[in-house]
């Protein structure tokens, strides 16, 4: 049986154009990059490198780009170092922020000797942070640190975060934004966003697992999490990932090359999609917002999404029920819950993310597989009475 994959939010496939610029870090380069001799030389070379790649992805210096072992630890790095460099505060962050920024900020503000407090900036029923009410927020009590991400990793809904960033910037709070699902489908730039620091991976662009960035603003005041031998400018010590790094700065650079195609093919296919689904009487998640063009998120109601998505594996395709960060986690996603989804309607939920090699045959056999699915499954309930 062929599995279709529809979960490219989740992960996405090494590109062989990746794959063939890392093979030779493993065995015939594998130089530490702090050796003084010709394989670490080469190591050190290969890493400016794919460092120069990253910062021209998103309009920045290469000396700005700080590579990490993925989303989640840079994520921590902005949180926790920026508040190290603080005495205390307020930390402002959307309701929708995946749990590697929520937790961390709830985290700071359990502990009593830290004196943080956390205020979450609501979101409208679409999704989209709540402009108004985040002005108040941050006007009522004036933040030191503010997150929020630039796309949803469920919903796909897009933030204005140049627009909240200004707003933040008027009370002096450093601002952070979580760029993952960004980057490679629409156009990120870390000057437009307005923003002193972002976040961005690999993994996410059809690049290895084990490598991201978080880019900085060279005014930003930042403590390291892992302390040793001063890598990264100081701020993460440990010797570095040189195949996955290299393999960053490749998916960068392919990412940013086929961006206009990449969001014009998707974007056809969800449209497919989506006219199919509401044919079904599919409720669409954020579809009154903007969102990045890949992301469907949606839920059929009386239709269990866990149940839909392990029958839909079955049947050939790979979906997703929520984030996959949260599957440990199970139950209402937190991103409806803020959108003020009905509990019994998030129960539903679904997620669709496309990628690239996704095809309009895939669509239509997707949306053949889950009707004849919900037809069962109805067919089933209508007999148990």
């Amino acid at each position: 049986m062929t599995l279709h994959y529809f979960d490219h939010n989740a992960t996405t496939r090494v590109d062989d154009e990746v794959l063939d610029a890392m093979l030779p870090y493993f065995q015939q380069e594998f130089g530490n990059a702090s050796s003084r001799h010709a394989y670490g030389m080469t190591a050190r070379y290969a890493i400016d490198k794919a460092r120069e790649q990253v910062a021209a992805a998103v309009g920045v210096q290469p000396v700005q780009v700080i590579f990490t072992s993925g989303g989640s630890e840079a994520n921590n790095l902005f949180i926790r170092g920026a508040a190290d460099s603080l005495s205390a505060g307020h930390i402002a962050i959307s309701a929708v922020e995946h749990p590697c920024v929520l937790k961390p900020a709830q985290t700071l503000a359990q502990r009593a000797a830290e004196r943080w407090t956390i205020r979450c900036l609501p979101v409208n029923q679409a999704g989209q942070v709540d402009m108004t009410a985040a002005r108040e927020a941050m006007t009522v009590q004036k933040p030191a640190l503010v997150s929020v991400m630039l796309a949803n990793n469920e919903t796909g809904v897009i933030q204005d975060v140049a627009a909240i960033a200004g707003t933040a910037h008027t009370h002096g709070a450093y601002v952070h934004t979580d760029a993952v699902q960004g980057l490679g489908k629409i156009p990120v730039d870390f000057t437009k966003l307005n923003v002193h620091a972002m976040t961005i991976s690999a993994h996410k662009i059809y690049g290895p697992k084990g490598a991201a960035a978080l880019i900085i603003d060279k005014r930003l005041l930042l403590k390291p999490l892992i302390y040793g031998g001063g890598h990264e400018n100081g701020l993460r010590s440990g010797t570095e990932n040189v195949a996955a790094i290299v393999g960053f700065g490749v998916a960068c650079e392919r990412a940013v090359a086929r961006i206009a195609v990449m969001a014009q093919h998707v974007a056809r296919l969800r449209e497919h999609l989506e006219q199919g689904l509401a044919e079904m009487g599919a409720v669409i998640f954020g579809a009154n917002a903007e969102r990045i063009p890949n992301t469907c998120y949606f839920a059929i109601p009386d239709m269990e999404g866990d149940t839909l998505v392990v029958k839909l594996d079955k049947a050939g395709f790979a979906v997703a029920s929520g984030a996959a960060c949260s599957s440990v986690n199970p139950g209402q996603s937190h991103v409806l819950e803020a959108m003020q989804v009905d509990p019994l309607l998030a129960r539903c939920a679904v997620r669709v993310s496309l990628g690239h090699t996704n095809t309009l045959a895939q669509v239509e056999a997707f949306l053949k597989t889950i009707r004849e699915i919900v037809a069962s499954l109805r067919s089933i309930s209508s007999l148990s009475f």
